[in-house]
């Protein structure tokens, strides 16, 4: 029994200052590189993946923009409307003070500034569009 117990006292010790002995320099070397290459590789794939998730971000962000201008334009456009509309209505107010001619030409005059109105409002929005 104290033999078996000096042996394997003797095998730990051998196994555990094995442990702490030097490497030779090319094997240090070898396990430098080893090192240096792995943690390279992993820097590497890391920023790939990073360039990966800012290109998904970026392609995400230049949707919402692009849907956030079209609202824009769409609610530019039913502004100008409503102030196009605004106008005729006060327009055709001050022609029913008229009489004859003069007011189906002032109604004619009103009607035609109203078309132009939104026909430019329809045309600043669709350019405004993307």
């Amino acid at each position: 029994m104290l033999r078996s117990l000096m042996s394997a006292i003797t095998v730990s010790f051998v196994l555990v200052s094995g442990c702490n002995n030097a490497k030779s320099p090319d094997a240090a070397a070898k396990e430098v590189a080893r090192a240096e290459q792995k943690a390279d590789a992993e820097v590497s794939k890391t920023e790939e993946s990073a360039s990966n998730d800012l290109g998904t971000a970026a392609g995400k962000v230049e949707d919402k923009v692009v849907a956030f201008n079209n609202t824009a334009a769409k609610d530019a456009y039913n502004r100008a409307v409503a102030q196009a509309d605004g106008d005729r209505k006060v327009a055709l107010a001050k022609c029913s003070a008229l009489g004859g001619d003069d007011q189906k030409r002032c109604k004619e005059q009103a009607d035609a500034n109203y078309d132009a109105a939104k026909a430019s409002a329809k045309a600043t929005a669709q350019s405004e569009k993307q």
